[in-house]
């Protein structure tokens, strides 16, 4: 028998990893740890092998030694658990495969690509050479625009050219701020690498993660939370090839938690900020609003009221003025372009659901807008019957919300799964801040025992 055993294939004394009994109770989290390493190391080394950006094949080679130690580090610790073994130091922690990721698969990857970008391969028609995804280009040049013309937004009927693809700005007016240092600062090689918008996006995101943290009053974070919100290839690819989504999903975040901890007009005027940057996460400005109307257990009009205020102004006081400079080129480019019904058609597409149903034809995209109608309905009924009352069971409506949205969606990408992905992981960090503390007395006398 015991030669039967060490005959088996390679593959079935793998899986004992994840199925055999161990002696400690700490082996569960480590197989999702190896579970999650082995998915997240297959992502990128197709990303490697097969994308048609520069980019995200760069990116691809990086991520596949970071997921790579990943998973040689979780199995490590697997096999230690089911030997009754507790490895001491820096590598017999699981954060060991976070801080991998965010070294190797985060910020060397887009420092190779910030000094690459120098070479000058913006605005090719050529997807295997681009240091940085279009959007880092585009909210760039809307910076510049914003500076010289009062709008980040062109006339694509007055360019005595037909329209691209690239000549259109589908974000909102506060986007363009992310390119002000490049438009203000750059012009030479050093001043450009370090103004590049991909910075700005990346400072911003720590920044607003810094500001949930310190709201929260600094929780423990699970290693879960940070696989899903940091580590995760979504979050480690955006971060390196383009970032704009993580400074807004961050934005988003923080604006939950200054609602959580009683701070309505300041949520309001962050969400704001954030709508007015990406029209997507719109839907989260009601979650929001029912998180401050019933946070206390009661209804909180005044708290609504500020919170309100707080969103209608900063919007207004945003959008305003670059509507008033060209409002046909707003409406074109922040509402017609997103929606397909601009001069040109957007290129958004994605294996998702909405995507494919509605290629179908024209019945498919009927049946695609009913399905995200149907999905609002269900979540307005989720909200009504059980509105959120805490910053956890928020941001667990607003993943799921937008995930619905994100997957049935004619004209999206799956990039934009990032948002959910971080949301949840956002989600099981509030959860336990929200854990209410041991009374003295208990804490006494779970020390003494």
């Amino acid at each position: 028998m015991e030669t039967e055993v060490g005959r088996a294939p390679a593959w079935r004394r793998a899986a004992r990893l994840f199925t055999a009994p161990s002696r400690t109770t700490e082996a569960a989290p480590l197989r999702w740890d190896l579970g999650f390493s082995l998915a997240c190391l297959a992502f990128a080394l197709i990303t490697a092998l097969v994308s048609e950006f520069y980019g995200y094949r760069v990116w691809g080679n990086f991520a596949t030694v970071a997921y790579g130690f990943g998973v040689v580090h979780s199995g490590y610790l697997l096999l230690s658990a089911r030997s009754g073994r507790t490895p001491r130091g820096v590598f017999g922690s699981r954060w060991c495969g976070i801080a991998a990721v965010a070294l190797l698969a985060m910020i060397l990857p887009l420092v190779l690509l910030v000094i690459r970008r120098l070479t000058g391969v913006d605005w090719l028609i050529t997807p295997f050479s681009w240091a940085a995804q279009p959007e880092v280009w585009v909210i760039e040049r809307s910076a510049d625009l914003l500076l010289h013309h009062g709008t980040p937004y062109v006339d694509v009927t007055a360019l005595g050219r037909p329209p691209v693809v690239n000549d259109y700005t589908p974000y909102g007016p506060v986007m363009a701020v992310f390119g002000l240092p490049r438009a203000l600062f750059g012009g030479t090689p050093v001043t450009d690498a370090f103004t590049d918008a991909r910075w700005m996006f990346a400072l911003a995101a720590c920044a607003c993660v810094l500001g949930t943290l310190k709201l929260l009053k600094w929780p423990r974070v699970p290693v879960g939370a940070a696989q899903l919100a940091l580590a995760c290839p979504l979050t480690a690819l955006t971060w390196a090839v383009a970032g704009p989504d993580l400074a807004i999903v961050g934005l988003l975040v923080l604006s939950c938690a200054l609602a959580a901890t009683g701070r309505a007009a300041w949520s309001g005027l962050v969400l704001a900020l954030v709508v007015s940057a990406k029209l997507i996460v719109a839907p989260a400005a009601a979650v929001l609003a029912l998180l401050v109307l019933v946070r206390r257990g009661g209804l909180d009009w005044a708290a609504l009221a500020r919170f309100a205020a707080a969103l209608v102004a900063t919007t207004a006081a945003v959008h305003l003025p670059v509507y008033l400079v060209d409002p046909a080129a707003f409406v074109e480019h922040v509402f017609r372009f997103p929606l397909g019904m601009g001069v040109v058609r957007s290129p958004a597409a994605s294996p998702l659901p909405g995507h494919l149903i509605a290629e179908t034809g024209p019945i498919g995209q009927v049946a695609a807008f009913v399905l995200v109608g149907a999905a609002a309905v269900a979540m307005i009924g989720w909200l009504v019957r059980r509105p959120p009352a805490n910053g956890s069971a928020a941001l667990l409506r607003i993943a799921v919300g937008l995930g619905a949205l994100i997957l049935l969606t004619p004209a999206t990408r799956y990039g934009y799964l990032v948002y959910p992905l971080v949301l949840l992981g956002a989600h099981l960090a509030f959860r336990v801040a929200e854990v209410p503390a041991a009374p003295p007395a208990q804490q006494s006398a779970t020390t003494s025992s």
